[in-house]
């Protein structure tokens, strides 16, 4: 059994007043809460307030994007030391919004995933096919082929994966439950393939119009860890009702 991970991917959205006032909510909603790792992935200007706000409580602070190298000439960058510095646990890696809207490649998220486990940061691949690829059979398929693209080189600790379906981004319309259950099994029997024993312990997260209303229903699934939650983490009540629907919730992995 492989603990619950819940990811709140605020994207381009918080001030620091809201995000301070965010985290008090929070913290109150889920006081006692001890069985589900939490983690909050603000934008990069919120990741200091966002730390001193969660102090000593046990959620984890990670970051939506970093460059590959330690430092250098990329005006608007970020990289790992720096990350590190604020004490960031995981990186998000891959999203589609990334891909599709800076051209980011599985050739550019491999070498970001590499320097993310050197420096002991967790990356977060995301991998997920489009509508079009979807209905014309090629989604296992496509997916996999990220998933071992973005991997080459890699290790199976620290690492992280969500499956978000594009299609089910930001749109209201969530993948079902055998989709997603299907997708996280093919997933899983990848990783076993290419990291043996340890392929089984990476957490697999489910991502894409993620809801208080719908996640139990995905963390049934035995091949689902956990979430990536976009829209709904910005809300405190929500994501605080996500996270404690997770907890009763067991996360199996075969």
């Amino acid at each position: 059994m492989l603990r619950p991970l819940i990811m709140g991917n605020w994207k381009m959205n918080g001030t620091l007043a809201e995000g301070r006032a965010f985290v008090r909510q929070l913290c109150t909603l889920l006081e006692g809460s001890s069985n589900v790792d939490v983690c909050l992935c603000p934008p990069f200007t919120l990741l200091q307030e966002i730390r001193d706000q969660i102090g000593l409580t046990a959620i984890f602070l990670g970051a939506q994007n970093v460059h590959h190298a330690d430092k250098g000439a990329f005006t608007g960058e970020v990289s790992i030391p720096m990350l590190q510095e604020l004490d960031c646990t995981y990186v998000i890696l891959g999203h589609s919004e990334r891909r599709s809207y800076v051209g980011e490649t599985d050739a550019m998220i491999a070498r970001k995933i590499l320097a993310a486990q050197s420096w002991g940061i967790t990356p977060v691949l995301c991998v997920g096919e489009s509508l079009e690829v979807r209905d014309n059979g090629e989604g296992e398929r496509h997916v996999l082929a990220q998933v071992r693209n973005c991997l080459d080189g890699a290790q199976a600790e620290p690492l992280v994966i969500a499956y978000e379906p594009i299609w089910a981004i930001g749109t209201g319309r969530a993948a079902s439950t055998a989709q997603a259950a299907q997708m996280l099994k093919a997933i899983r029997e990848a990783l076993v393939s290419m990291y043996k024993d340890a392929g089984a312990s990476v957490r697999l997260l489910y991502g894409g119009s993620v809801t208080a209303a719908n996640i139990s229903e995905y963390l049934a699934s035995e091949y689902a860890n956990g979430a990536l939650v976009g829209g709904a983490s910005l809300q405190a009540e929500e994501f605080a009702s996500i996270v404690r629907q997770a907890e009763t919730v067991p996360c199996i992995t075969k």
